[in-house]
């Protein structure tokens, strides 16, 4: 066998997803002096490393893009509720599209989880806020410091 058959061998090699017993076989199996099939092996183990380097930036680079598209989105649909709150109006209809306001579940936001009295505190694993019982009683217009209820309003659009 020449090099280049050689080479290609192992290209066809990496090319499969083998489990660990066929992938040494056939690894043994290969006609090559065994530190140059050491070298081969430790080559294909670089190369791999730099493609779980690039795709664990580029996962990161696209983790960081949905979060800006999801903020992004976010800051639109507050933008259009308010133009279409300022108006007066409870729907306007646009060339494409239906635009209705409409009222969702207020959002709890909790701003220190240290400053709610005990009460409203769930103890497991994690300290966090009962969220639940923290909604009904601001909803009721208890007070409770701590914590206060967000608007939750957007715009349906059709």
């Amino acid at each position: 066998m020449n090099v280049f058959e050689l080479n290609n061998a192992i290209k066809r090699v990496q090319e499969k997803d083998l489990d660990p017993e066929t992938l040494a076989d056939t690894l043994e199996s290969l006609e090559l002096p065994r530190n140059e099939k050491l070298d081969n092996v430790a080559t294909w183990i670089e190369e791999n490393s730099m493609k779980l380097q690039w795709l664990k930036e580029k996962k990161r680079q696209l983790s960081d893009v949905e979060t800006s598209i999801k903020k992004q989105t976010e800051n639109l649909q507050e933008f259009l509720t308010k133009a279409i709150d300022d108006s007066g109006q409870k729907e306007i209809q646009t060339k494409n599209h239906i635009l209705k306001p409409r009222n969702y579940k207020d959002s709890v936001i909790v701003e220190s989880t240290k400053d709610l009295p005990i009460d409203y505190i769930v103890c497991s694993e994690v300290v966090k806020p009962n969220k639940k019982l923290i909604y009904e009683d601001l909803k009721k217009g208890k007070s409770i410091s701590g914590a206060h209820l967000k608007s939750n309003r957007k715009t349906v659009i059709k």
